[in-house]
């Protein structure tokens, strides 16, 4: 099966996939379970309460989390996939020390989906080319690239919903 994006529709996704807040909120319920929807605030200190309400109403609005009832948010099947998504771009972006050795966790995922967003129309996963080999640090890391490329490949397929609606990061 063919998947046609537009470069805008790719970029409209990973613009949500990229968002701090988004990033801190997926991970943080992969990896430690649901959080209470009045533990929200203290889970995530770093964000104000206007990221956390987008942050949750695009989350809950693209299909990422849910409330479960007695558990508070917790990830959907699409939002646990998104925390593959982000556990193998990190991997990749700590193996190979981009954008640099030390690096934020969030900054780390935005850096590698920047890489990963095509400069035009994707027809199949072997089209889906990146912006720029000059930043990469070797053919071996352009080699490495293709798990997390084939997984937002995936993921936009399985969630073409996200690449409808741009997105703008809430500031604090």
């Amino acid at each position: 099966m063919t998947t046609l994006f537009t470069p805008a529709a790719v970029r409209n996704a990973v613009e949500l996939l990229a968002s701090r807040s988004l990033i801190r909120l997926v991970t943080e319920i992969d990896d430690n379970g649901a959080i209470p929807p009045r533990r929200l605030g203290a889970t995530l200190p770093d964000l104000s309460s206007h990221q956390l309400r987008r942050t949750t109403e695009a989350a809950r609005a693209h299909g990422l989390v849910r409330t479960a009832p007695g558990a508070g948010l917790e990830l959907t099947k699409s939002g646990s996939e998104l925390a593959d998504l982000y556990d193998a771009a990190a991997r990749w972006g700590r193996r190979h020390a981009y954008p640099s050795p030390v690096c934020e966790f969030s900054n780390r995922i935005r850096h590698v989906l920047d890489l990963l967003t095509p400069s035009r129309a994707v027809e199949s996963a072997g089209s889906f080319a990146r912006r720029s080999a000059a930043r990469l640090p070797s053919a071996e890391a352009e080699a490495g690239l293709a798990r997390p490329r084939a997984l937002l490949i995936q993921w936009l397929a399985d969630n073409p919903q996200v690449t409808s609606l741009a997105y703008s990061e809430p500031v604090a």
